[in-house]
């Protein structure tokens, strides 16, 4: 059976997670095609796959519309995806389809009769409540937290319902029910639902027929040209905001990191650093092998979005985060609430606040013995065992 993968260009990880299952579907002898934006081309330079050009938002309007508050995508926007998506699929003519994030799969997929799994993470999953956080926007820095938080969640539902109200539209102009105003479907529907996560963080979502656990999925560069920092027998901090993280919340955290007797690794993701910064003792690279890196480090400081935590999670280390949106924050309650990690919101982080995180994060042994616990869940979980599972569940679909 051939197989369509699809990664949507918002964030580098919607294309490295497809990425990875494309790589190992491929290993196990499938026909593979993976359609991703073709600003990401350097990450398939050396695919064994066809690998074809996708047409997407562009990632700097996805982070402003994300940033301010908008629903993530226009209905124009959709619609167009939908045209672009049917055009792809009748080209490749897939036995299924896998997408991450192309949310306009949940109308295409259909249109074209394929069975459609979806690549998400479990706090979205819409078997559990979600109970909103508040995500830092331009005015939260100035405003009581206690009271602004407070007022979010009276208000949450609205906000949902109309950032669900594109896709709403677009199902129904094609014909198919809406979702009732539910984000959580908006945002995972298909006929199977990939939740890219250590099942141990979200014991309240229970596999069933339309959803199950593959582990955590984290696309690394290529180590092969890596060279690594120096070890000398210090603990290993590794810093690394992603492509949709907060780039000032490094002019706390890099002083607050050089009081203590470390080793301090940054990765910028390509983004620009200050003059303070780039003069630091840290070791600072672009792009480095996360995976790498994680194994390497005592302890990751992130944004706290899924790849990046789950990376270190798996390596048995624990993690600060320092969050923007909801989906960080999401992710960043359930590592808080099971003690392999602490949380600092992006608009409250101060050097102060940096330091007391990281020496309990270094010094209490309990956050690395947590962390220790997802590391052994992790080494349990096999790809290429869930992946007949998935196509088989997919085959039964349709």
């Amino acid at each position: 059976m051939r197989i369509l993968l699809m990664g949507e260009g918002s964030t580098l990880a919607h294309v490295g997670r497809p990425l990875l299952l494309a790589r190992a579907l491929h290993q196990l002898g499938h026909d593979v095609v993976l359609a991703r934006p073709q600003a990401y081309a350097w990450m398939t330079a050396d695919a064994p796959f066809r690998v074809m050009d996708l047409e997407t938002q562009p990632p700097t309007e996805f982070a402003q519309r994300l940033d301010s508050g908008k629903p993530l995508y226009t209905f124009k926007t959709l619609q167009q995806y939908v045209e672009d998506d049917r055009k792809l699929i009748q080209e490749v003519r897939p036995g299924a389809i896998i997408g991450d994030f192309r949310l306009s799969l949940s109308v295409s997929a259909r249109l074209e009769r394929l069975p459609y799994a979806t690549i998400c993470d479990a706090y979205w999953s819409p078997e559990t409540p979600l109970a909103p956080i508040l995500p830092v926007f331009p005015w939260t820095q100035f405003a009581p937290l206690g009271l602004s938080q407070a007022l979010f969640r009276h208000v949450a539902p609205l906000a949902f319902r109309i950032h669900a109200r594109p896709m709403e539209r677009l199902r129904r102009s094609y014909g198919l029910p809406g979702f009732e105003g539910d984000l959580r479907k908006c945002y995972t529907d298909a006929d199977l639902r990939l939740f890219a996560n250590p099942p141990p963080l979200f014991p309240d979502v229970h596999p069933h027929s339309g959803a199950l656990f593959i582990g955590p999925l984290a696309w690394s560069p290529d180590s092969a040209k890596f060279s690594a920092p120096p070890a000398d027998g210090r603990p290993l901090v590794y810093v690394t905001m992603g492509s949709s993280g907060s780039p000032s919340a490094l002019s706390a955290l890099v002083p607050a990191l050089e009081h203590f007797d470390c080793n301090i690794v940054i990765s910028t993701a390509g983004r620009t650093l200050t003059s303070e910064l780039k003069s630091s003792r840290a070791y600072i690279a672009d792009y480095l092998p996360g995976d790498l890196m994680c194994a390497m480090a005592d302890l990751v400081v992130c944004n706290g979005g899924s790849p990046t935590t789950n990376q270190a999670l798996a390596n048995g280390v624990p993690v600060l985060g320092i969050p923007r949106n909801m989906d960080q924050f999401l992710n960043m309650r359930a590592i808080e609430a099971f003690g392999a990690g602490l949380t600092i919101r992006a608009d409250r982080s101060s050097a102060k606040l940096v330091t007391l995180a990281v020496d309990r994060l270094l010094h209490h042994p309990g956050y690395r013995e947590q962390a220790g616990r997802i590391r052994t869940s992790c080494s349990r979980s096999n790809l290429s065992d869930i992946l007949p599972v998935i196509l088989n569940t997919l085959d039964l679909v349709h």
